[in-house]
């Protein structure tokens, strides 16, 4: 299967139109049309219905694996050329919302402190994307968090890189209103709480399907989802009444009207994990050295 007829394909299923993939591609509508039918031809199955254009039940499961396969190619031309040329000069540092805490910051300082011409771009973003944006060399490094078992990695796109280094872990509690029914309980099991609201806010808080495949039911199911990475919003949420979610008990800012109770079953933790490259350069190797070397 060539990688270039499928970027085609991921691109035109995305558009849902051949013209406009062919303007993002910077190809000709008709080299469009030839890569989707060069790809069918290999595969022996339509890929996409043409008017309107979607994809066929084919081309959906395609699609499925399009993401990782083209995810691990660029993770591999990445690692590939950082054999010879480490990055330098610049630094790109991806973060999920709960893991850009002060432990990151006091790393870059010292890192600035001792490189102070570096040019150093942060972003936040959700989980999914920050380990995308390190697999493709978007990200030098990567802080990523999320909700495991004791003994479990975390659950991430598969990059082809290196697993992440373990750098903080926490019990977890489910944040309620501060007047909610239930906000003087000593402890929550997940199985307590079926019936409640929650909010599906998979970026921030602790992911609904993996609450649900760790929970004797059916696990909780959302009443509203909040599609950002601001941790501030989603409190508010919370605050006003729409939904339950689980967090960290330290990611919760003081004064805010919600309460803290502590999830006593399933077991679970919420651990913060580093990316790093295996040929990461001086300043890179440097910075997460003092990453993984923070107390906060």
């Amino acid at each position: 299967m060539d990688p270039h007829l499928l970027r085609t394909f991921v691109v035109v299923a995305d558009h849902r139109s051949f013209s406009a993939a062919a303007r993002q591609l910077g190809y000709t509508q008709s080299a469009v049309s030839q890569h989707i039918a060069a790809l069918e031809s290999d595969l022996g199955v339509p890929l996409l219905h043409r008017r309107p254009v979607a994809p066929t039940e084919a081309g959906e499961r395609l699609l499925e694996h399009a993401g990782p396969i083209l995810l691990r190619l660029d993770a591999a031309r990445l690692d590939v050329r950082q054999t010879a040329t480490p990055p330098a000069g610049r630094l790109g540092v991806g973060a999920t919302p709960l893991a850009a805490t002060g432990r990151l910051a006091g790393a870059l300082a010292a890192v600035r402190r001792a490189w102070p011409g570096l040019d150093v771009t942060v972003r936040v973003d959700g989980r999914q994307a920050v380990a995308a944006g390190f697999g493709t060399g978007e990200y030098a490094l990567a802080l990523v968090d999320g909700v495991v078992a004791p003994s479990d990695p975390l659950r991430l796109l598969d990059t082809g890189t290196p697993g992440g280094v373990p750098v903080a872990e926490q019990p977890l509690a489910v944040l309620l209103p501060e007047r909610h029914p239930l906000a003087r309980r000593a402890g929550f099991s997940l199985d307590d709480l079926l019936d409640a609201g929650w909010i599906d806010a998979d970026d921030v808080a602790a992911p609904l399907p993996e609450l649900r495949a760790a929970a004797r039911s059916d696990g909780p199911r959302a009443s509203i989802r909040y599609d950002g990475t601001d941790l501030a919003a989603l409190v508010a949420l919370v605050a006003a009444g729409h939904g339950l979610v689980v967090l960290p008990a330290s990611a919760v800012p003081t004064g805010a009207d919600v309460t803290l109770v502590p999830l006593t079953a399933p077991r679970l933790v919420h651990r913060t994990e580093l990316l790093r490259p295996r040929n990461g350069g001086s300043v890179v190797d440097a910075l997460a050295d003092a990453i993984v070397g923070q107390t906060g």
